[in-house]
């Protein structure tokens, strides 16, 4: 493995502090409200930037999370596939981004890239990237998924003709809520332990996924904003809400790698919806839009 030193280290940083801002400014194009902007430390070293967006015109929620941390026992949910790592002492950066639409046709979207690196006194460090995004649509547009997954085919094409096919499966495999036997949302793409390529052209890749989330997300925010909707289709948006909560309460590995890490609460979950519904038995009716979205958009298939 290539080793990886400061200067690395330094540019990934400000490239994930750029992409923080970037994103930012997307969400201020469609949406009246300030982000309130928290920046942090912990104990244990290391720190980040928060930023919140809530009760918007377009957004309920938007969170961009920057965190730069340390610490000396890597977690568990950083080495599932490298157990031996476990124990080490390690640096994780990396921004994670959930976008919460006001409008039940705008999908929720999610972005997290990542930087881990593994420290041992007696041998070179050892690094990793991960990352991915992945989009759910409580209305389903056919138009809009194929865009979506143009976008992240787009992405992954100058690195290899497999690597779309390859990480869009990953997506489709995380993200499925075992409990519910449900999709969480149409997918995207989604890797972790990345280091098949030397540092340059691993950094490179993560450039393209969190460019490439701008040009997946924003034109189906432009899109579907002045769409309009019903009480009923809001209260289904808020029902699908609680599937979202569910997936990152139970499963998501960032949420359990900043709970292991003894993170910070606030920004961990800075992901989750700010209204959510829980009906006992909810009824979706035959040959709805509803219906629609699960038998034609939350099933694994291809788009393109």
């Amino acid at each position: 493995m290539q080793k990886i030193i400061d200067s690395d280290v330094d540019k990934v940083r400000q490239y994930l502090q750029e992409l923080q801002k970037n994103i930012i400014s997307m969400a201020y194009k469609y949406d009246n409200k300030n982000f309130y902007e928290d920046s942090w430390s912990r104990n244990e070293g290391g720190g980040g930037i928060t930023c919140v967006l809530q009760d918007g015109s377009c957004f309920d929620k938007v969170g961009v999370n920057f965190s730069d941390i340390s610490g000396d026992q890597l977690p568990e949910a950083a080495t599932n596939i490298r157990p031996e790592l476990q124990g080490r002492n390690y640096q994780a950066m990396g921004v994670s981004v959930v976008c919460h639409p006001k409008n039940p046709h705008i999908p929720t979207a999610h972005l997290n890239v990542r930087l881990f690196i593994a420290y041992n006194k007696n041998s070179n460090p050892v690094w990793w990237f991960g990352g991915g995004f992945d989009m759910t649509p409580y209305y389903g547009y056919e138009e809009d998924a194929i865009h979506w997954h143009k976008t992240a085919n787009e992405v992954c094409s100058p690195f290899g003709k497999e690597i779309y096919d390859e990480y869009k499966k990953n997506c489709d495999d995380y993200f499925h809520i075992k409990h519910r036997n449900e999709q969480r949302g149409i997918g995207g793409i989604f890797f972790d332990d990345l280091n098949i390529w030397e540092f340059e052209k691993c950094f490179n890749f993560i450039k393209s996924v969190g460019n490439g989330f701008i040009k997946a997300y924003e034109p189906i925010v432009k899109k579907r904003l002045n769409e309009s909707y019903s009480d009923k289709q809001k209260d289904f948006q808020l029902f699908r809400r609680g599937r979202y909560a569910e997936f990152n309460l139970v499963y998501d590995r960032g949420t359990l790698f900043g709970l292991q890490s003894n993170g910070r609460t606030e920004s961990i979950l800075m992901s989750m919806p700010p209204l959510v519904k829980w009906k006992y038995k909810y009824e979706i009716e035959k040959d709805s839009d509803e219906e629609k979205l699960y038998s034609n958009f939350l099933v694994p298939k291809k788009w393109i």
